[in-house]
Protein backbone atom coordinates (compact mmCIF):
# COMPACT_ATOMS: atom_id res chain seq x y z
CA UNK A 1 0.00 0.00 0.00
CA UNK A 2 1.83 3.73 -1.29
CA UNK A 3 1.98 6.17 2.13
CA UNK A 4 -0.65 8.45 0.70
CA UNK A 5 -3.30 5.59 0.23
CA UNK A 6 -2.14 4.56 4.07
CA UNK A 7 -2.81 8.13 5.08
CA UNK A 8 -5.67 8.29 3.86
CA UNK A 9 -7.32 5.66 5.03
CA UNK A 10 -6.04 6.96 8.58
CA UNK A 11 -7.75 10.00 7.74
CA UNK A 12 -11.02 8.01 6.76
CA UNK A 13 -10.75 6.22 9.78
CA UNK A 14 -9.97 9.48 12.03
CA UNK A 15 -13.73 10.80 9.95
CA UNK A 16 -15.50 7.46 10.59
CA UNK A 17 -14.59 7.41 14.48
CA UNK A 18 -15.56 11.57 14.50
CA UNK A 19 -19.14 10.56 13.20
CA UNK A 20 -19.37 7.81 15.69
CA UNK A 21 -18.23 9.62 19.12
CA UNK A 22 -19.81 12.97 17.84
CA UNK A 23 -15.89 14.08 18.49
CA UNK A 24 -16.12 17.87 16.85
CA UNK A 25 -11.72 18.10 17.75
CA UNK A 26 -11.58 15.73 15.41
CA UNK A 27 -13.94 16.26 12.89
CA UNK A 28 -12.24 19.93 12.61
CA UNK A 29 -8.60 18.17 12.38
CA UNK A 30 -10.29 15.32 9.15
CA UNK A 31 -11.86 18.52 7.22
CA UNK A 32 -9.98 21.76 5.75
CA UNK A 33 -11.47 24.61 7.44
CA UNK A 34 -12.84 25.97 4.09
CA UNK A 35 -14.56 22.79 3.37
CA UNK A 36 -18.19 21.90 1.78
CA UNK A 37 -20.66 19.98 3.29
CA UNK A 38 -23.53 19.15 0.72
CA UNK A 39 -25.92 16.44 -0.16
CA UNK A 40 -29.35 17.04 -2.49
CA UNK A 41 -31.21 14.85 -0.55
CA UNK A 42 -33.41 17.79 1.05
CA UNK A 43 -35.22 20.32 -0.38
CA UNK A 44 -33.34 23.00 -1.47
CA UNK A 45 -29.99 21.56 -1.83
CA UNK A 46 -28.46 21.18 1.81
CA UNK A 47 -24.88 23.09 1.85
CA UNK A 48 -22.91 23.97 5.08
CA UNK A 49 -19.66 25.66 5.88
CA UNK A 50 -17.31 23.97 8.63
CA UNK A 51 -18.56 26.85 11.04
CA UNK A 52 -22.09 25.71 10.00
CA UNK A 53 -21.48 22.28 10.41
CA UNK A 54 -19.69 21.62 13.16
CA UNK A 55 -22.42 22.65 15.75
CA UNK A 56 -24.71 20.73 14.11
CA UNK A 57 -22.34 17.63 14.83
CA UNK A 58 -21.59 19.12 18.54
CA UNK A 59 -25.44 18.53 19.16
CA UNK A 60 -25.75 15.07 18.12
CA UNK A 61 -25.85 12.43 21.22
CA UNK A 62 -23.13 10.41 19.58
CA UNK A 63 -23.83 6.44 18.25
CA UNK A 64 -21.01 5.10 20.44
CA UNK A 65 -23.16 6.53 23.59
CA UNK A 66 -26.37 4.80 22.00
CA UNK A 67 -24.39 1.68 22.19
CA UNK A 68 -24.97 1.64 18.13
CA UNK A 69 -22.99 -1.45 15.99
CA UNK A 70 -20.43 0.52 13.70
CA UNK A 71 -20.64 -0.01 10.32
CA UNK A 72 -18.17 1.77 8.36
CA UNK A 73 -16.49 0.81 4.95
CA UNK A 74 -13.73 2.39 2.66
CA UNK A 75 -15.07 1.14 -1.05
CA UNK A 76 -12.69 2.67 -2.73
CA UNK A 77 -9.86 5.83 -2.82
CA UNK A 78 -8.09 7.17 -5.82
CA UNK A 79 -5.74 9.71 -6.27
CA UNK A 80 -5.62 12.25 -8.82
CA UNK A 81 -1.93 13.04 -8.26
CA UNK A 82 0.64 13.94 -5.08
CA UNK A 83 -2.24 16.48 -3.62
CA UNK A 84 -5.71 15.37 -4.67
CA UNK A 85 -7.62 12.22 -3.73
CA UNK A 86 -11.16 11.17 -3.64
CA UNK A 87 -12.71 8.11 -1.77
CA UNK A 88 -16.21 6.64 -1.82
CA UNK A 89 -17.18 5.51 1.87
CA UNK A 90 -20.40 3.98 3.56
CA UNK A 91 -21.31 4.28 7.06
CA UNK A 92 -24.76 3.88 9.49
CA UNK A 93 -25.51 6.66 11.86
CA UNK A 94 -28.89 7.10 13.66
CA UNK A 95 -30.90 5.17 11.61
CA UNK A 96 -29.06 6.09 8.58
CA UNK A 97 -27.49 4.34 5.75
CA UNK A 98 -24.74 7.06 4.15
CA UNK A 99 -22.55 7.06 0.84
CA UNK A 100 -20.19 9.93 1.40
CA UNK A 101 -17.99 10.55 -1.82
CA UNK A 102 -15.47 12.33 0.38
CA UNK A 103 -12.65 14.79 -1.53
CA UNK A 104 -9.40 15.30 0.15
CA UNK A 105 -6.54 17.90 -0.62
CA UNK A 106 -2.95 17.60 0.78
CA UNK A 107 -2.24 21.36 2.32
CA UNK A 108 1.10 21.52 4.05
CA UNK A 109 1.89 18.00 3.63
CA UNK A 110 -1.61 16.86 5.01
CA UNK A 111 -4.82 15.01 3.93
CA UNK A 112 -7.63 16.91 4.81
CA UNK A 113 -11.15 16.50 3.58
CA UNK A 114 -11.99 19.41 1.41
CA UNK A 115 -15.98 18.14 0.38
CA UNK A 116 -18.40 15.62 1.60
CA UNK A 117 -21.07 15.43 -0.65
CA UNK A 118 -23.37 12.27 0.62
CA UNK A 119 -26.22 10.31 -0.02
CA UNK A 120 -28.81 9.17 2.66
CA UNK A 121 -31.33 6.49 2.91
CA UNK A 122 -33.03 4.49 5.87
CA UNK A 123 -30.99 1.83 7.04
CA UNK A 124 -31.58 -1.80 6.36
CA UNK A 125 -31.71 -4.42 8.46
CA UNK A 126 -28.12 -5.92 9.07
CA UNK A 127 -26.26 -2.83 7.51
CA UNK A 128 -25.95 -1.21 4.24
Amino acid sequence: MSTAIADLNAVIQDYFDALYHCDTGLLQNVFHPKAVYATADETPLLHRTMAEYVPVVAARISPASRGEARNDAIDEIQLAGDNTAFARVRCTLAGNDYVDFLTFVRDEGTWRIMAKVFQMSPAIEGGS
